[in-house]
């Protein structure tokens, strides 16, 4: 794994991903340590002048009022990690908290907030050692940064609080720091509040879920290309001329997809040859581009939101170009929280339509000739007719998640923090649904596979082949009587999350869009 090297005009979503999930270590670049050396200057000539300045010599939020004198700041610092470190509930996972981390340290890399070099060094050395502080799922409410997750990262920074090291073994994290040889932090003047103090949380995840969704959207297109195969639909609603008319970018990406999977198919266009002719598929079929190009489209402007924010350097006060240290509310989380609902509600229409297409294979009354439920002797065997309940379940609770966060705030601090973004309770519901909508393809694509293969006589496309030939390689078996169904429906589901969907037709159809 390469080094990611932090200067101070941000990262990338590369890094990010490189970090958060492949353990990529980290350096500070020499353009960074000097902006830090320079920015924390600053802070010490402000905090040997007798005038208060937020965050350097005064009380936080609703406590600015009180200047602090020079041998208590020390203990402010502290204090402040410490009170704030008051998360609740289940761990956040280590992935959401090496985001977390290493967004707050780009932040700190780049020369706006006062940290010494040395604390930005220990904060790499802890990613670098593997070493993952112990941060609970309730605590932010997306404003005045993500506070109480940031917190405990920053408590591990001091050799406090609890931490999982890189065996997984979870003990106080003073321990884990002298096992890597890791000098705890002793916190300065403003160090503790620009630790706390950024959108880093909602922003890791958000990052992470644009990554997910990106092979999730190929992988809806793959999986809508196979149901209207099984379902013997036509093609002809994919051709460029009809989606140039109406130039949505996603739109036409998606059907340019679904087009190049059904290539060579021998289902296709069968849909006047049937006893009951059809002229025009279902919605959930003929529709397929419009709905997932939708999706695709919000991805497209949650991305150039997050990348906004990642060449953002967010901390209040900040230190400016001219050495001005100012006062703003840049921690404000809503570009970020709207986004994070956003991508909520288009991947629950994403997998209520995907649950649509299912429930048409399932019916023997709208597949067109196959058996109930893809049976092999229906009445005797159910079929998928309880994967297709599984697969209801889990698009109700995406409904559910899409109601978003961000349409909700609760004042805090005294009502000095009187409006806050809930951003951080966006991500998370988010990775929920994120969770759910892979399960939700991973159903579609099993019974789509199904219904391809008892098309007896058929030829598939070649891409579809391809897909058949994987998904049963990886453990999710074809037609047949009646099994235990869920380690099938496993295998499916960890065969779309590790990308082995669109591995498996690419090589046939070319890069998916």
């Amino acid at each position: 794994m390469h080094s990611v090297v932090l200067g101070t005009s941000g990262t990338t979503f590369q890094d990010v991903i490189d970090v958060a999930r492949h353990g990529a270590r980290i350096e500070l670049s020499p353009e960074a340590v000097q902006a830090l050396a320079d920015s924390r200057a600053v802070v010490d000539a402000l905090a040997a002048k007798p005038e208060p300045v937020y965050g350097v010599s005064t009380g936080f939020g609703a406590l600015a009022t009180r200047h602090i004198s020079p041998e208590l700041r020390a203990q402010l610092q502290r204090n402040i990690v410490r009170s704030h470190a008051a998360g609740m509930g289940p761990r956040v996972e280590r992935e959401v908290v090496r985001a977390l981390m290493f967004l707050r340290l780009k932040t700190v890399a780049s020369g706006h907030t006062g940290v010494r070099p040395e604390v930005a060094q220990t904060m790499a050395d802890v990613l670098n050692a593997g070493i993952t502080p112990v941060v609970h799922e309730y605590g932010s409410l997306g404003c005045s940064g993500d506070l109480a997750p940031l917190s405990h990262c920053a408590l591990a920074l001091m050799g406090e609080g609890d931490a999982e090291g890189p065996d997984g073994t979870v003990k106080p994290a003073g321990e884990l720091l002298a096992e890597a040889g890791i000098q705890p932090v002793e916190l300065r003047e403003k160090e503790g509040l620009a630790l706390l103090n950024g959108t880093d949380g909602m922003l890791g995840m958000l990052i992470m879920a644009l990554a997910d969704l990106d092979t999730l959207y190929k992988s809806a297109d793959i999986t809508a290309a196979l149901s209207l195969e099984a379902l013997l639909g036509t093609e002809k609603v994919l051709e460029p001329e009809l989606h140039a008319i109406r130039p949505h970018p996603g739109q036409g990406a998606s059907a340019a997809n679904m087009l190049a999977v059904l290539k060579g198919s021998g289902l296709t266009g069968h849909f006047q040859e049937e006893e009951a002719p059809r002229v025009q598929d279902a919605y959930s079929v003929r529709c397929a581009p419009q709905v997932a190009g939708a999706g695709r489209d919000t991805m497209a402007h949650a991305r150039t939101v997050a990348e906004r924010e990642l060449a953002s350097a967010v901390d209040n006060p900040v230190i400016l170009a001219d050495g001005q240290v100012r006062s703003n509310g840049n921690f404000h989380g809503a570009p970020v929280a709207y986004v994070l609902d956003f991508l909520a509600i288009a991947a629950a229409d994403l997998g209520s339509i995907a649950e649509r297409r299912t429930d048409r294979l399932l019916d023997k009354n709208r597949s067109h000739g196959l058996p109930p439920f893809l049976a092999d002797d229906a009445g005797v065997d159910s079929g998928l007719m309880i994967a297709q309940y599984t697969q209801a379940a889990l698009v109700s609770e995406m409904k559910r998640l899409a109601v978003p966060a961000s349409a909700d705030s609760i004042p805090s601090s005294a009502m000095q923090e009187d409006h806050v973004s809930m951003g951080w309770s966006a991500a998370r519901k988010l990775r929920t649904a994120i969770g759910n909508l892979n399960r939700i393809i991973a159903v579609e694509l099993y019974a789509a596979t199904r219904g391809i293969e008892l098309r007896r006589g058929l030829t598939p496309a070649p891409a579809s082949q391809a897909a058949i030939e994987a998904l049963r390689a990886a453990g999710a078996e074809g037609p047949g009587p009646d099994r235990f169904l869920a380690p099938d429906l496993a295998a499916a589901d960890a065969f779309v999350r590790e990308g082995k969907l669109v591995a498996a037709v690419e090589p046939v159809t070319g890069p998916l869009a």
